[in-house]
């Protein structure tokens, strides 16, 4: 279902925007099916997991929950938190217990606008993000829904 993300915070932030971002930050831990966000609801956190998986997902009319991507150690844990109305587009669980980094979206936009550079280097890194994850999406609902090809 899912690759190694190429886009983890050590291999995207320098080392002075990782830790400016990084002096925000707040552990906290999810328990082994935990609930983080669901779609719909206000995008006002976002997180970068320490250790475990996290699993997002789509929610599907008359069914569960559809799986699109698991995160682990080192990847953004949302995105919606940065774009107006600030309202998460997927859903997420811890798979395991999560130990992350959460940061406070409104604190963190605050910094963005007060320094551009710093303020670039995570909207570039925040917009790969979502690149994968819509890429990732559009990929397993082909998987799901596509129709199937019978051989001759």
């Amino acid at each position: 279902m899912s690759t190694p993300s190429p886009i983890r915070i050590a291999a995207v932030l320098s080392t002075e925007h990782r830790g400016r971002l990084m002096s925000h930050a707040r552990e906290v831990n999810f328990r082994e099916g935990a609930r983080i966000f669901d779609e719909g609801t206000r995008a006002e956190s976002f997180w970068i997991v320490r250790s475990g998986t996290v699993t997002l997902e789509i929610p599907v009319p008359g069914r569960r929950p559809t799986p699109i991507e698991s995160l682990g150690p080192g990847e953004l844990v949302g995105w919606s938190w940065l774009f107006a109305p600030y309202v998460w587009q997927l859903g997420a669980e811890a798979m395991t217990p999560v130990r992350a980094y959460e940061f406070d979206a409104t604190t963190v936009r605050m910094l963005m606008d007060a320094d551009p550079a710093f303020g670039s280097a995570l909207g570039h890194w925040v917009g790969r993000v979502l690149a994968l994850r819509l890429h990732q999406t559009r990929t397993r609902l082909i998987d799901l829904y596509a129709p199937r090809l019978t051989a001759s």
